[in-house]
């Protein structure tokens, strides 16, 4: 559920005993490179209904690869990247110590003396949001890099948490594309044969390096054949490449656009070309093993943005990565191919937009509380 506070949205979510529960005032947090978002909220609590017992809070990051029901042998196919609980009630802090956000004080405000605020920082080496789409027949948990929230009462935390008295909130780490860099990516390779004198020379080129997830991504081809054989089907692609990190080394490879032709490079002549593809999940759905950005309940998302990994951290702990890369392949003798890699991202969003007006407040509302 989401309530509305002056140009806020409030997201709300409440236990089925009705003695705890959470109000934040957004799910996305987004990693800087140079820090993260907090995550930030409060705790509402009901005295009656605790009975004497503490409140906490917790925030997690799991890498989940199986579904639950899969575990064997008391080994879980899941692995907790990052686990941190925080007693909220009774208070072991101040309330203003606790509070660091303008929407924290005015919740607290409006919802009275049984209010408490959290706060968390994310540590520096924790990966995005990402899952692996699964198939139509696929039941069950799928394997994805998830962030959540959840409170809970208990006499103290480490004892089994009761679902009837705890409240899971999903939330979401995302990674906006840095500034535009300069860089304008080339790549060209030549190919020599036994049973050709001379070489088929291949140049691929891109406008730039990041590409803006719905944007079309525009290759320029340059084929000089000085071979005596001619090149034909030139065939076009984008590929993701998803390498899942943290239990094995998996690598998914799949091409999420395509443009075969049937243009070709007869001999002692050159090709200059410029081909578009369009990398959209639309063109993809339903597709086992596509790698996609988390998406909360209900919620469209896109295929996953690139990895970008700090130069600290270690891959192993990313869970999956993902990028990208243009794949031009002709057949001469035999295939041949040139690849050239870039980034898949969301631009940054234009500073100043803090929040949105009343009225329109209203509708996201609506909208908004049909996803529990």
């Amino acid at each position: 559920q989401a309530v509305c506070v002056p140009k806020h949205v409030v997201f709300k979510k409440i236990s089925r005993d009705k003695s705890v529960a959470v109000y934040m005032a957004k799910r996305d947090f987004v990693d800087h490179c140079d820090f993260v978002d907090p995550v930030d909220g409060v705790i509402v609590i009901d005295p009656a209904q605790l009975k004497g017992k503490k409140v906490y809070v917790m925030l997690s990051c799991t890498f989940r690869y199986g579904r639950q029901d899969m575990d064997v042998m008391g080994v879980a196919f899941r692995r907790d990247l990052f686990l941190v609980t925080r007693q909220v009630y009774p208070e072991l802090q101040d309330k203003e110590k606790l509070t660091h956000t303008k929407i924290q004080k005015k919740l607290l405000k409006k919802l009275g003396d049984n209010a408490f605020p959290f706060f968390f920082e994310f540590p520096d080496n924790l990966p995005c949001s990402v899952a692996l789409q699964p198939g139509p027949s696929d039941v069950g948990k799928k394997c994805a890099v998830e962030f959540e929230v959840k409170a809970f009462c208990a006499e103290h935390q480490d004892e089994k948490i009761d679902k009837q008295s705890s409240v899971r909130l999903s939330i979401r780490k995302i990674q906006f594309s840095p500034e535009n860099s300069k860089v304008v990516p080339v790549t060209e390779t030549t190919f020599e044969f036994l049973m050709s004198e001379k070489p088929l020379h291949i140049k691929l080129s891109l406008p730039k390096e990041t590409f803006y997830h719905g944007e079309p991504v525009k290759v320029n081809v340059e084929i000089t054949n000085s071979s005596s054989r001619n090149v034909k089907d030139i065939s076009m692609s984008v590929e993701q490449v998803t390498n899942v990190v943290l239990y094995s080394n998996d690598k998914y490879v799949k091409s999420v656009a395509k443009e075969d032709t049937t243009d070709s490079v007869p001999s002692g002549t050159s090709l200059k070309k410029d081909y578009t593809l369009y990398p959209l999940l639309a063109y993809n759905k339903d597709r086992r093993g596509i790698a996609l950005d988390g998406r909360l309940k209900h919620e469209d998302t896109n295929l996953a943005s690139s990895t970008i990994v700090k130069d600290e951290v270690l891959k192993e702990v990313q869970g999956m990565l993902v990028s990208y890369k243009v794949v031009c392949v002709s057949v001469f003798y035999s295939e041949v191919s040139v690849e050239l890699p870039f980034r898949l991202m969301h631009p940054k969003p234009e500073p100043g937009i803090t929040g949105v007006c009343v009225c329109v407040c209203v509708c996201v509302c609506v909208c908004v509380d049909n996803l529990y």
